[in-house]
């Protein structure tokens, strides 16, 4: 249900929508990423039939797209259709079918092929034919292999070569001095289209990945780092720390498994690869790291303004700032596909942020040539003057991708972000520069349970009802009647339309759900109460948590904190342990120690407890819940809680640790 909402979304909403827009268009051209195409099924005669007479009529998608085996509910259909129809005509063209029949194929389906006939491809593209191994036959297997195949005799997925091989060059890059992987002296191989994903097969380029992109996430003595390639249950465990670890910062893995990444299924590591870059690219975008960003801001709007932002949103202003202060006559950038191909707007960018003592000094000469390919390589020659090309070629400007783009300009930021402020003008103290601890946790969680749209600050994010909807309806399916919710907003009557939604939201928090609100209205997440919504969010937290307890114990009734304690106890006595859980408010908790003593009960063996800290000084318990917290995610507990709550015995984020390790035990297979 989830994947549906981008399509119906607000256009007026705060989003950088034009980029994705832009780019869809300049790609389909080329290639529909990631997506698995059946071209015999558009020659299925009742395909053909219903598109003799002309366009179709709403009525009849839905039937249609069960033939073409699309599962998709009648209430997310409805609005989906609002989108594809272009025309607004209540009717869809076979071409506007087609698109939709993609779009959810897809969505519904993201890691599986099937045996049909494809046509050969344009070039430029990585064609990967998934073979199911599974006897079963059934096409949701983990048990496939993944070969190249560019002659289009099997279904395939597909990854632009011009992303695998920047990915691959930033990737080399970024960890070249890793002692580990040796990237430098035996860096992965850009002409190998499977080098990338085999040397991600072991897991242990993915922890020094993750590590960087938002430092101290795993704890390095919990990677299993020497070992030989036929060990898969210990390069098992590094996918699983990987995985979990991602999931636990925000990335989307929904439908990622360490079967994929060990099978090198190419479309999914690159989709994991790219989102942890990309938060290695913008984690410094904010104004703690940078407190110029103050100059971005427009009339009316405060620091925080700029936490409600995505970091696509902040860099296109960041651009046409420092352009505003060029020369440059051209129209306000507003997308890093279709505004930058001509290199016009980068070269007055490079020229403005390049420090002045740069040697050779950068000029605007690339403009003065017309073909736009020749033009790219000289301006990028420009950026090679202040060390800034970061990997991307002529082509990935001349095409408009949107991702290496980004890129570019990210890293551009990061280098010379040119925002020097004025000490009278620097954000006073107590103004609010970054999200808390707590904040940043529950939209972790939320964006790992890949909803949409992508969540970049809980109040403004939250206000409209629409999030907090979708996870009611993976809690407890189907307790939302979304007839009544409204999608999309009217200027006019928007409040009235988000406050409908959060009304609902209360109501339903109540019953069913049985949540604890009372104070609280659905003004108070319009509003974006700051104490109100984070305990709205907390209760999602939980009762997602103890849902999934409740399905593996194929139970009734709801899964309760003394439930859990009292399987923790019995799970430590049964393996001898001497640790004892009262509650999840004994401050004996923060050294760690029962929580490793009850992983190694988990699975025992797994815990090195020469490695564990027994001073009971605030830097030894950190060491200590790091290492907890990255063993637990290598067992395959999901966990979403930092090493500064358990440190600091936050109940709240304990229940959440004890809850998911039962739900790690509950899937261990019993002698």
């Amino acid at each position: 249900m989830s994947s549906s909402f981008p399509a119906f979304r607000n256009s007026n909403v705060n989003r950088a929508n034009s980029t994705g827009d832009d780019s869809s268009k300049d790609l389909k051209s080329n290639i529909r990423e990631s997506r698995w195409i059946q071209p015999e099924q558009w020659q299925l005669p009742e395909v053909e039939q219903k598109f003799k007479e002309g366009a179709i009529s709403f009525s009849e998608v839905l039937g249609m797209l069960q033939n073409l085996g699309i599962k998709v509910q009648r209430f997310e259909l409805d609005r989906i259709l609002e989108k594809h129809d272009r025309n607004k005509d209540g009717q869809l063209s076979k071409e506007e079918f087609e698109d939709l029949y993609l779009k959810l194929r897809a969505e519904k389906d993201p890691g599986s092929t099937w045996n049909k006939t494809v046509k050969p491809m344009v070039r430029g593209v990585d064609r990967f034919v998934t073979k199911n191994n599974d006897a079963s036959g059934d096409i949701n297997s983990n048990s496939s292999t993944v070969d190249k195949d560019q002659e289009a005799s099997g279904p395939y997925h597909s990854v632009l070569v011009e992303e695998r091989v920047w990915t691959t060059n930033w990737v080399n890059q970024l960890l070249a001095d890793d002692a580990h992987l040796n990237l430098r002296t035996n860096p992965i191989d850009t002409q190998d289209p499977h080098g990338l994903y085999k040397r991600c097969q072991d897991g242990i380029l993915l922890c020094k990945l993750i590590n960087i992109a938002v430092p101290k996430t795993i704890d390095e003595r919990a990677i299993n780092l020497n070992f030989s390639k036929q060990d898969i249950f210990r390069q098992s465990e590094n996918l699983e720390l990987a995985i979990n670890s991602a999931r636990g910062i925000g990335c989307k893995v929904v439908n990622i498994h360490s079967e994929n990444i060990s099978k090198g299924v190419p479309h999914l590591v690159m989709g994991l690869l790219w989102q942890i870059i990309r938060m290695q690219l913008t984690s410094e975008i904010n104004l703690k790291h940078v407190p110029g960003l103050v100059l971005l801001l427009r009339d009316g709007e405060t620091a925080e303004s700029l936490l409600k932002l995505s970091p696509e949103e902040l860099l296109l202003r960041w651009v046409n700032y420092q352009l505003q202060r060029s020369q440059y006559k051209g129209k306000p950038v507003s997308n890093f596909s279709n505004d930058i191909k001509d290199s016009e707007a980068y070269t007055y960018l490079l020229n403005v942020i390049a420090p002045a003592n740069t040697k050779p000094p950068l000029t605007h000469n690339p403009l003065n040539e017309t073909d736009l390919r020749r033009r790219a390589e000289l301006m990028l020659q420009e950026s090679d003057k202040i060390k800034a090309r970061a990997h991307i070629t002529p082509e990935d400007v001349v095409k408009g991708n949107p991702k290496l783009n980004f890129a570019f300009v990210a890293n551009l930021f990061n280098t010379y972000p040119a925002l020097e402020l004025a000490p009278e003008k620097a954000p006073e103290p107590g103004i609010i520069i970054e999200e808390t601890r707590e904040e940043k946790t529950y939209r972790n969680f939320i964006n790992s349970l890949g909803i949409e749209p992508h969540v970049n600050y809980l109040y403004s994010d939250l206000c409209d009802g629409l999030i907090i909807l979708q996870l009611y309806d993976i809690i407890r399916p189907n307790t939302v009647d979304w007839p009544k919710i409204y999608k999309t907003f009217n200027a006019i009557k928007e409040r009235f339309q988000k406050l409908n939604n959060c009304n609902f939201a209360v109501n339903y928090a109540k019953d069913p759900l049985n949540f604890k609100v009372t104070g609280i209205g659905g003004a108070d997440i319009l509003e974006g109460n700051k104490t109100l919504t984070l305990g709205l969010v907390w209760q999602i937290m939980r009762a997602y948590t103890l849902s999934i307890l409740q399905k593996l114990a194929n139970s009734s009734k709801p899964i309760a904190d003394k439930d859990i304690i009292n399987w923790a106890n019995e799970k430590l006595q049964s393996t001898n342990k001497k640790t004892v859980l009262t509650s999840f408010q004994d401050q004996a908790l923060s050294d760690s120690m029962l929580i490793c003593d009850l992983i190694d009960a988990i699975k025992p063996g797994s815990v090195q407890y020469n490695l564990l800290k027994t001073s009971g000084t605030p830097e030894a318990k950190m060491d200590n819940a790091l290492y907890a917290i990255s063993m637990a995610r290598k067992i395959g507990s999901r966990i979403y809680a930092l090493p500064e709550d358990i440190v600091e015995t936050k109940q709240k984020m304990l229940l959440t640790v004890f809850a998911c390790l039962m739900a790690t035990d509950m899937l261990v297979p019993k002698k």
